[in-house]
């Protein structure tokens, strides 16, 4: 069994307590399950930059990845870093047809962060939002219908 699976809980059971304050209280429940990715990917990618968090949209049914980081602009190269190891990483942990929809950087304290058309930019082009200090339900995948 792959060692990421082995590690999911229940709704937001594995993200650490102090990285829970991340969450807009009305989205808290709009998770199914949660993997700490960085624990559970410790001992097979010691040396790499790995991604903290894979959260199961409830509704959506999507996978969303969430990077709780220093938000400044010396940080956009590692965090773009951290989410290209963490496709490689996740190869053959996903159960097949899966993907991670979203990739989510949340800052974990005071951001300084200049949102500069090519920051954003560069975050984009690599397929991750920054949300800021909180991850709300507008950074969410849609419900299915």
């Amino acid at each position: 069994m792959s060692t990421v699976r082995a590690e999911v809980r229940d709704g937001l059971g594995a993200v650490e307590r102090g990285d829970r304050q991340h969450f807009a209280t009305d989205v808290r429940d709009a998770f199914a399950d949660s993997v700490n990715l960085d624990a559970a990917l410790k001992v097979s990618h010691p040396a790499e930059p790995r991604w903290d968090y894979l959260l199961g949209h409830a509704s959506g049914g999507a996978v969303v990845g969430l990077e709780v980081h220093p938000a400044h602009d010396r940080e956009v190269g590692a965090i773009i870093d951290k989410k290209a190891a963490a496709q490689r990483q996740l190869s053959g942990h996903l159960v097949p047809g899966r993907r991670v929809a979203r990739w989510l950087w949340v800052a974990s304290g005071k951001a300084d962060f200049a949102r500069t058309e090519k920051t954003v930019f560069r975050l984009a082009q690599n397929g991750i939002e920054f949300v800021g200090r909180s991850v709300l339900r507008r950074h969410l995948p849609p419900d299915k219908d």
